[in-house]
């Protein structure tokens, strides 16, 4: 992951399509994630991504139909917002501290998945 620091403002990746999903990995993602798409959804694995401690990376999914599956390490919490039609399944870490994902999901018909290695 790429962290910002005070002299360099925040970056995001935006990835945007009409028809079919996104998949997102790899350590040279940002802290800010915006994927888009009217049909399709975001298949995200970050196993492999170093999120430091207490910093929080934030993922926005925008689609009419389409959820997320995230994949993280067992140590990372997650946090689901939103609205959308279908549910959350996450059975990971709900301690304070240690690093933090955040998905933002928007949608008519999707839920979010969390799978943790």
């Amino acid at each position: 992951m790429t962290k910002s620091t005070g002299e360099n403002p925040r970056k995001t990746d935006v990835r945007v399509s009409l028809i079919g999903g996104h998949r997102v990995e790899g350590a040279t993602l940002h802290e800010r994630t915006v994927t888009a798409s009217l049909i399709g959804g975001a298949d995200i694995d970050l196993t492999d991504v170093d999120i430091p401690d207490g910093a929080e990376l934030r993922i926005t999914k925008l689609s009419l139909i389409g959820g997320v599956s995230l994949k993280v390490r067992g140590d990372v919490r997650v946090e689901v917002h939103g609205l959308r039609l279908g549910g959350v399944r996450d059975e990971g870490p709900s301690e304070p501290g240690g690093p933090t994902v955040r998905i933002d999901a928007w949608g008519l018909v999707g839920g979010v998945s969390v799978q943790r290695s």
